[in-house]
C-alpha cells in the first residue's frame, strides 16, 4: 500500500463504525472471558490462590500504565497506524496466551496483551471522533461504542464459560486470531489516517508510573502469601512508593508530560478520578471472586457460571441505556450517588452468602442491584472526569479516566487478595474457607464503594448544589 493510499478518504461510515466497534468489543470480551475460566487456569497451570490475581493484574497494569503513552503515540504517529499496531499486538499476544505452557508464560503474554490494548483503546475513540461529525451521527456512533461494553462483558462471561466447559479456556484466546486478522485487513482498507502532531514521548514518566504501580501490587500480593514481615514484600512496597514519587517529580519538570498535573487541580475532576479508583477497587473483587464462589462453593460448571452473571450484566446494560433520560430528570450527581449506594448494598448482601446459599435467593438478587448501580454511575462519573477541561487537555483527561479505571482495579484486587488471605489462609481446605474468603472480600468491597460515595458527594455533588442553594438564599 502506497503512502497516498493511507490518507485516502474512508469508505462508508457504516463500515468504519463496524471496524472500530468490533475492535473495542474484542478488548472488552477479552477482559471478561478470562473470569469464568479462572478456576480451570488455576488448576492447569498451578497458580496459588494469591498469584491467580496476576492473570487479571498483569493485563490491567500494562493497560492502565501505558494508556496515556498510547494516546500520545496516536497524536504523534497517527491514530490509524496506532490502531493497526495495537490490534496486531493484541491479537498476537492472545495467541501466545492460548499456547501458554506455564504460569510465567501466561502472565508475560497477558502483560503484552495489555500493552496492545493501551495502544488500541484510545485510538478507537479518537477515530470515531475524526470519522463522524459532531451531531446525530457522532451521538449514534458513541452510543453503539458504549453499548459494546455492556454486550461485551456479558458475551465474554458466557463464552469464557462455554469454552472452559466444552473445549478449553485456551480457545477463548485463540478465537481472537481470525477476528484480529480480519479487522487489521479491513482497517488498512477502509480507515483513513488522522493528521499527526509534532511532539515528544514522556517515556520516563510512563515507565516510572507503570513500574511503581506494578511494584505496589506485587508487594500486596506477596504479603498475602508470605506475610507482612517478608523482606521482598516490604521492598516492593517501598520501591513502588519511591517510583510513584519519582513519577510526580518527572511530570512536574518535563515539557510534554504524559500526565499534566494541572488536571488534578480541579476539585470535581480529582474527585471523579479518586471515586472511580475506589469504585473499581471494590467492584473488581466482585468479578474476580464471584466466579470462584459460583464454581467452588455452589459447584456450578463454567458455562453455568457464565450464565449466572446475567442478573448483573443485563440490568447493567439496561440502566446504562436509561442514564441520558434519567440524568435530564434527576441530574447526573443523583444517579452517581444512587449507583454507588445500590452497589454497596448489593455487595453487603452478597457477602452474606455461605455454603448453604441458594443462587436464586442469595446471589441473583444482590447481583441485580450491583448491575443496576454500575450502569447508573459510570456515565456520570466519566462526565465528571472530563468536566471543565481545556481543549488542549481533552485527550489527557479522557485517558486519565481510563487509567483510574484500570489501576484502581489492579490496586484494589491486590488489597482484596490480602484481605482474603487474612480471612482464611489459602492452605485452609474445603469450600467453607473459600466461602469465608469471598464473604470478607464482598464486605471490604462494600466499604470501598461507601468511601467512593463519600468522595463523590464531597467533591462532585455537593459543590454543584452549593451555588444553586446560595442563589435561592439570596432570592
Amino acid at each position: 500500500m502506497g503512502k497516498s493510499d493511507r490518507h485516502a478518504p474512508a469508505a462508508g461510515s457504516g463500515t468504519v463504525l463496524a471496524i472500530i466497534v468490533a475492535s473495542y468489543l474484542m478488548i472488552v470480551v477479552d477482559i471478561s472471558i478470562v473470569i469464568t475460566g479462572l478456576p480451570r487456569i488455576q488448576a492447569e497451570l498451578g497458580f496459588s490462590a494469591a498469584r491467580l490475581s496476576w492473570v487479571s493484574n498483569a493485563y490491567t497494569l500494562a493497560f492502565g500504565g501505558l494508556l496515556l503513552l498510547g494516546a500520545r503515540a496516536g497524536d504523534i504517529l497517527g491514530r490509524r497506524r496506532m490502531f493497526i499496531g495495537g490490534l496486531s499486538l493484541f491479537t498476537l499476544a492472545s495467541v501466545a496466551i492460548g499456547l501458554s505452557p506455564s504460569a510465567a508464560w501466561l502472565l508475560a503474554a497477558r502483560a503484552v496483551q495489555g500493552a496492545g490494548a493501551a495502544v488500541l483503546a484510545p485510538s478507537t475513540l479518537a477515530l470515531l471522533s475524526t470519522h463522524f461529525a459532531e451531531g446525530p451521527a457522532r451521538t449514534r456512533a458513541l452510543s453503539l461504542y458504549a453499548a459494546a461494553a455492556g454486550i461485551g462483558a456479558t458475551l465474554g462471561l458466557v463464552l469464557g464459560g462455554l469454552f472452559a466447559d466444552l473445549l478449553s479456556w485456551r480457545a477463548g484466546f485463540f478465537v481472537n486470531l481470525p477476528i484480529g486478522l480480519a479487522l487489521v485487513a479491513a482497517a488498512r482498507k477502509h480507515v483513513a489516517e488522522t493528521p499527526v502532531q509534532a511532539g515528544r514521548f514522556d517515556l520516563a514518566g510512563a515507565a516510572s508510573a507503570t513500574l511503581g504501580m506494578t511494584s505496589l501490587v506485587y508487594g500486596l500480593v506477596r504479603a498475602a502469601e508470605a506475610g507482612w514481615q517478608e523482606p521482598a514484600a516490604l521492598a516492593a512496597l517501598a520501591g513502588g512508593a519511591l517510583m510513584l514519587a519519582a513519577f510526580v517529580a518527572i511530570e512536574r519538570r518535563v515539557g510534554q508530560p504524559v500526565l499534566p498535573l494541572r488536571l488534578l487541580a480541579h476539585r470535581e475532576r480529582a474527585g471523579a478520578y479518586a471515586a472511580r479508583m475506589l469504585f473499581m477497587a471494590g467492584a473488581v473483587g466482585f468479578w474476580f471472586f464471584s466466579t470462584q464462589f459460583l464454581q467452588g462453593v455452589l459447584q456450578l460448571r463454567p458455562l453455568q457460571a457464565g450464565l449466572a452473571f446475567l442478573p448483573v450484566t443485563l440490568p447493567n446494560f439496561a440502566s446504562a441505556m436509561a442514564v441520558p433520560r434519567l440524568a435530564r430528570r434527576h441530574g447526573g450527581g443523583s444517579l452517581l450517588l444512587a449507583g454507588l449506594l445500590l452497589g454497596a448494598i448489593g455487595l453487603l448482601w452478597l457477602g452474606q452468602a455461605d455454603t448453604h446459599a441458594s443462587y436464586w435467593l442469595d446471589v441473583a438478587p444482590p447481583m441485580a442491584l450491583i448491575g443496576l448501580g454500575q450502569g447508573l454511575l459510570l456515565g456520570p462519573l466519566t462526565a465528571a472526569g472530563v468536566a471543565g477541561v481545556a481543549p488542549r487537555d481533552a485527550g489527557a483527561a479522557s485517558g486519565l479516566v481510563n487509567v483510574a479505571h484500570q489501576l484502581g482495579g489492579a490496586l484494589g484486587l491486590g488489597v482484596l487478595v490480602l484481605i482474603a488471605a487474612a480471612a482464611a489462609p489459602a492452605t485452609a481446605p474445603g469450600i467453607d474457607a473459600l466461602a469465608h474468603r469471598v464473604s470478607a472480600v464482598m464486605d471490604a468491597g462494600a466499604l470501598l464503594l461507601a468511601l467512593a460515595l463519600l468522595v463523590a458527594w464531597a467533591c462532585i455533588v455537593r459543590p454543584r448544589r452549593r451555588p444553586a442553594h446560595r442563589q435561592e438564599t439570596l432570592a
